[in-house]
This record gives C-alpha cells, structure tokens and sequence, in this order.
C-alpha cells in the first residue's frame, strides 16, 4: 500500500470530530491516516485517541500558526467551530479565518467546512417574526458559519461546504423530554406539526470520510446531510420505544421557549422557528438517499436510539 494521505481533524475530540477520527481509524486498508487536533493533548478524551491509534497534536482556533504546524504535511482537513462554547458569532468569524488561512498557507488540497446556512436568505434581520441577536443575526451560529463560507472561498482552498443539521444525542443533552408538574416525561420542542432534520453525529464523521475519500470532485460542492425528517409526534413515540415510558408531545410556542431563560434560549428557539418555518426548504435540500449514497451505514432515529437509548434521561 502506498504512503497514506493524512487528514487534519479540528476538534478531535468533539462531537463531530471524534466521529470522523474514529471512521477513519476503522478503515485501516482505506489509504487514510488521521491527525487529531485538540487544544489539550493530554485530557482524557485525548489520551483515548491516542490510545485507539490517532496521531495526536495540540492546535488552537484561536492561534493560526499553530494550526498552519498542524496542517503541515496533511492532504486534507475537517474544520469546525463551536459557537456553543462561547455563543459568539464574532469569536466564529475569528476561528474560521484562521482556519481558512491556515488551510491556505499549509497547501491542503481538500477541506470540509462544518457549516450551515444562512437564516438571513428566508428571514431577514428587519423581519420582525424573530428577534435579531447580536446586532445583525437572526441564528448567529448558522449565519455566522454562512458567512465564513466566503473565507474560504476568497482563500482559493478546495473545499466542500458540509451543511449539518440537529444532533440527536441532544435529546440526551438538555434537549429532550423532561417532567411536568404531574411527572408526565413531556417532549417541548417548538416544532408544531412540522418536521425536525436529525443525525447522528458520529454519521456526520462517516459521510466526511466518504467525501475526503471520493476525491477532489467535492471541492466547491455543497452537501446538505441529515439523517432522518421526523416530527414532534415521531420523535416523541421514539423516545417513548426506548424509555419504556409515555412521553407526550406538547410543543410550546417559540416566543415561550424563547423565554425559558437557559443560556442561548433565545439563540434555540430562533433556530427552532426557522426549522418550522423553513421545513420544506431545510428538509427538501437534505437528500436521505444522497447521503445515504455516501454512507450507507447513515442510522435512523429507530436505530441511534437502539444503541443510545440508556442516555436518555428520565429524571
């Protein structure tokens, strides 16, 4: 087998970086060797990387020229960045400049860039439906890493533009069902009646590594993936499977969930709105077969659940 071509992973140890470092760590015939980047190489979820068999560097968003070292000799990159950690779309901006410049200057010849789309094209900031947050956004982590597209774009990387969507281990994150004042497991999500665009994330890293592996064709290409489009309804009868337990589905309106008053509820419940709102258009784009073409493994809710049902919490 020839020299394997090396693919630099921002946020090794995240959500959607680990699952990519661990794709590719299960193809050992694939021609792929991967480079976890992480801000600490010593925290435990380093350590585990490191101890499946991933090369292991510390690199910062904030410090390009860490990350020009870390890119340094790889022939591809997953870049993301993550808004929740700090809930700023300037510190966003910030990150993936640096990552655009980074990719730029270390000669990568593919990246991803974890991103998502622009609110602002359905609901502009004037529009009042939603409150505009941050000065000039209407979802600042999606507009913010629409805006970056641009970044990369005017740095001449080849680059595909990966549109993600809702997470469903957030279900198990703060996101799920919780108990009423009658102790009934209750499912509040904002959706109505409308469809809910869900993945897996660890099906984020599978279809990455199919698109790094089917070759420079993606570059300047962008793909819409999820995994499922369920409702209110489906989703809470899903839960309700792998709990052994009712949970009912009372949606509350976006202005209350807005109002619950979490860090970022207001940021959650406008993308709530504009998943409701824009469901045809959100869904539409996202192509189950398509991304099935390129992960064939890509789970159904029915099937995460199967596997990750004992973290939902019941409490």
């Amino acid at each position: 087998m020839g020299q394997q071509k090396v693919i630099a992973v921002v946020g090794a140890t995240g959500a959607q970086g680990s699952g990519l470092v661990k794709a590719i760590l299960a193809d050992p015939d694939g021609g792929y060797a991967v480079r976890a980047l992480t801000r600490d190489t010593t925290s435990p979820r380093a350590q585990e990387l490191v101890k499946l068999g991933a090369e292991v560097v510390q690199a910062d968003n904030y410090d390009e020229e860490s990350l020009v070292r870390a890119f340094t000799g790889a022939y591809g990159a997953y870049l993301v960045t993550d808004f929740w950690a700090h809930m700023s779309a300037d510190k966003e901006l910030e990150e993936a400049a640096n990552l655009a410049n980074a990719a730029k200057r270390a000669g990568l010849a593919h990246v991803i860039w974890s991103t998502l789309e622009d609110t602002r094209d359905h609901i502009p900031v004037h529009d009042d439906r939603m409150p505009t947050l941050q000065g000039r956004y209407k979802v600042p982590h999606f507009d913010a890493k629409a805006e970056a597209d641009e970044l990369f774009r005017a740095a001449g990387v080849p680059t595909t533009f990966l549109r993600t969507t809702f997470y469903w281990e957030n279900l198990a994150n703060g996101w799920g069902a919780t108990r009423d004042a009658d102790g009934v497991l209750t499912l509040s999500l904002p959706m109505g009646e409308s469809k809910l665009a869900g993945i897996a994330v660890q099906d984020i890293g599978k279809t990455a590594y199919a698109i790094f592996k089917a070759g420079s064709g993606y570059a300047g290409r962008t793909v819409h993936i999820a995994g499922e489009h369920l409702t209110g309804e489906q989703i809470a009868a899903g839960l309700s499977r792998a709990v052994g337990e009712r949970v009912v589905y009372r949606p509350l309106t976006h202005d209350a969930y807005r109002d619950l008053g979490f860090p970022g509820a207001d940021e959650a419940g406008n993308m709530l709105q504009y998943y409701t709102e824009f469901e045809d258009y959100f869904t539409g784009v996202r192509d189950l077969d398509e991304v099935r073409r390129l992960n064939p493994e890509l789970q159904t809710f029915d099937r995460w659940l199967a596997a990750n049902g004992h973290t939902i919490p019941t409490a």
